[in-house]
């Protein structure tokens, strides 16, 4: 009887790097049976899906606890899912607010827990390595700076290299992309600037305004938006209503762009990994800037700089962040020398993420467990 595996993915991205991690994990060992809470891609790679992670995205402290009740539905029919299907082994990916809650229940039903994508606890609530440390059996760190983090907390963890590597390999080179990408978006043969304002309404209505201040200065140029699915088209046309946007189609955009202004997240690890030069962007209320300052721990805000513990990518934050700074830092980006230089860096980048193979990486190290239960 093959090995019983049950996953827990809660967002579009848990979404992707579960379904190449299903991929990997059948293509070792394809009698796997194998269940869980995921998307579309994961149900594709072979999972039955119980719950799909649409039902679960409640975003910010106001909708959190206006869906207290349908949350703890949630956690209740998780629970019986996972002991009725009684699998050898839990895989929880990234979501800690929903997986480290879960996990305690899980360990005591004697399941191991495998966790892909490490929590980022080392920019703040560093009190859950605690509760990774007592609960979590394998951990899987994609960023190389969490080994060291870990072992910090005389925790052994498995760096295994960024899922996102593997998913910019397996983009097949055509030769016509970029013209096929202008004619299904009604672009012209202008140069094209990625506008990447985040998914959050309030992110969007403060930093789109400011990107968009530019656009007078770079007429050689257009401006194209990258649209977040959950986002309607009328909220980009009340700030500029000449905005060309384009929606689930991120990193062909990436790919096409000459350069980027890109809200600060993980699409500016996105935007480098497809190779598009950019400057970072971020603007929050006052008093939420204040709040995160004091609490989170990091150096940059970029996860680019993050990784290179350098500047490689100029990071625009709150009152830096206008028309002027952009101006002068989107010029940059267009001198073919600064290009060269960011090219190189973004290759170091790569090399110091452990190339692709995050998902085979990972897959090995989960069954060479299993089999040895």
């Amino acid at each position: 009887m093959g090995k019983r595996l049950y996953i827990i993915a809660g967002e579009a991205s848990g979404d992707l790097h579960g379904a190449n991690l299903v991929k990997a994990l059948k293509k070792l060992q394809p009698d796997l049976d194998v269940q869980g809470w995921g998307g579309d891609l994961m149900q594709e790679a072979g999972v039955r899906i119980t719950k799909h992670y649409r039902e679960l995205a409640f975003m910010g402290f106001a909708e959190v606890v206006a869906n207290l009740r349908t949350i703890s539905k949630n956690f209740k029919r998780s629970k019986a899912d996972i002991a009725e299907f009684a699998p050898d082994a839990v895989i929880l990916i990234d979501y800690p607010g929903f997986n480290l809650r879960m996990a305690p229940f899980i360990k005591s039903l004697g399941i191991p827990i495998h966790y892909y994508i490490s929590p980022q606890v080392w920019a703040w609530k560093e009190s859950r390595v605690k509760q990774i440390k007592t609960y979590v059996d394998h951990l899987y760190c994609i960023l190389p700076f969490e080994h060291a983090f870990f072992a910090k907390h005389n925790f052994a963890v498995e760096f295994v290299g960024h899922p996102l590597l593997d998913v910019v390999a397996a983009r097949s080179e055509d030769p016509e992309f970029e013209s096929k990408f202008r004619a299904k978006n009604n672009l012209d043969d202008r140069p094209i600037i990625a506008l990447v304002p985040g998914s959050r309404a309030q992110e969007i209505n403060r930093i789109l305004p400011v990107m968009c201040s530019v656009i007078r200065s770079f007429p050689q140029f257009q401006f194209v938006v990258a649209g977040a699915p959950s986002t309607a088209e009328e909220v980009y046309s009340t700030i500029n209503p000449k905005l060309k946007v384009v929606c689930r189609q991120t990193y062909d955009l990436f790919h096409v762009a000459t350069a980027g202004l890109v809200t600060s997240g993980t699409a500016t690890l996105e935007a480098a990994l497809h190779g598009m030069p950019q400057v970072v962007c971020y603007k929050g209320g006052t008093l939420s800037y204040l709040i995160a300052k004091r609490l989170i721990k990091v150096k940059y805000i970029s996860l680019v700089n993050l990784i290179m513990d350098d500047e490689i990518v100029t990071e625009l934050i709150q009152n830096e962040l206008n028309t002027s700074r952009l101006n002068e830092e989107l010029k940059k980006l267009l001198n073919p020398t600064h290009r060269s230089q960011v090219g190189m860096d973004y290759a170091n980048l790569e090399t110091k993420l452990g190339g692709p193979g995050a998902s085979s990486r990972t897959a090995t190290l989960i069954i060479k467990s299993l089999n040895e239960r």
